[in-house]
């Protein structure tokens, strides 16, 4: 299957679906070894797929557990170069949904998670500390801090 996305001369686009999970006042990170940074579980969206099938399949394949949907949350435009990595030079830019996952009860996963052969871990951040830590989405700390009708459309620009 196939990601929705292009790259065109030093541009790249990508369609993607992602969860917000949270328990205990904490949220749900991913990171590896080769990042410096914690990001969102989520994942390009493949041609002719649902976005709420991508983030179903997504965190599946990143918890190793099958949490349901509660509510399409944020529409996130995210535009961001990279000094590194294999977008290193890409003037990149993003178009994410951000879906509200249904809380379980517990922390308990079972990942074996792996992106570009690296492993990944997770990471439950408390809330209220995340600004201390280097972790995209950059808008979630303000997000989950307050209250919230309907779906918010956010853009964000963090191009060098």
């Amino acid at each position: 299957m196939y990601d929705c996305g292009f790259t065109k001369e030093n541009n790249w686009f990508r369609y993607r679906a992602a969860a917000i999970i949270m328990e205990d006042g904490c949220v749900l990170f991913a990171g590896n070894e080769n990042e410096d940074y914690f990001y969102s579980i989520g994942g390009g969206v493949h041609m002719g797929e649902r976005a709420e099938d991508a983030v179903l399949r997504e965190v599946f394949e990143e918890t190793g557990v099958h949490y349901e949907i509660d509510h399409l949350a944020v529409i996130h435009e995210n535009f961001f170069s990279q000094d590194d990595g294999i977008l290193k030079g890409m003037d990149c830019h993003e178009i994410c949904l951000y879906y509200m996952m249904k809380p379980r009860g517990t922390k308990e996963l079972n990942s074996n998670s792996c992106t570009h052969g690296v492993k990944e871990q997770m990471h439950w951040v408390p809330i209220e500390a995340l600004d201390k830590y280097k972790a995209f989405p950059s808008f979630l700390k303000d997000y989950l801090s307050r209250e919230h009708t309907g779906i918010e459309h956010i853009i964000t620009d963090e191009r060098k």
